[in-house]
């Protein structure tokens, strides 16, 4: 099982915002550096939108930042596109034989371990600001482009 792509689009799209901010940005513009389709992009957008991280702009199209990368965590973006259910990112697996002693205990042993790792996952995402990401990615690409 896999964290669902959206939390890394929504990370591409506000990059993407912060590095090209004069270009016109919209869903199809966007859908073209990530690689996929531009209804994911306005879905994602919009999720990004109800959270206060992005604007978008009806009718001509386009959308940029609606805060500073300093004021945007990992896990404001991991939030915001709705990745997991709020303390459900591990599923313990359907329902385990009650007669059997692994079965009837395993729930509750592995519960308090699960919830451990996501806040140590989320603790890391939130120590991460946009801000942070973006000048590592300008680096990156004043890299390539030296190649």
């Amino acid at each position: 099982m896999q964290i669902s792509s959206r939390f890394s689009i929504g990370v591409h799209i506000l990059s993407l915002l912060a590095i090209n901010p004069n270009e016109h940005q919209t869903s199809e513009w966007i859908a073209g550096s990530v690689g996929t389709n531009p209804v994911v992009i306005r879905r994602v957008l919009g999720q990004l939108k109800k959270a206060g991280l992005a604007k978008v702009r009806a009718g001509s199209g386009g959308a940029s930042l609606a805060r500073g990368l300093a004021e945007i965590s990992l896990l404001d973006v991991y939030r915001a596109v709705e990745v997991v259910e709020e303390g459900k990112l591990f599923h313990v697996h359907g329902q385990p034989n009650p007669d059997c002693e692994v079965g009837a205990n395993i729930e509750q042993v592995l519960r308090l371990l699960l919830l451990k790792a996501q806040d140590a996952m989320e603790g890391v995402l939130a120590a991460v600001t946009m801000a942070e990401l973006v000048d590592v990615l300008a680096k990156e690409i004043k890299r390539s482009a030296a190649r």
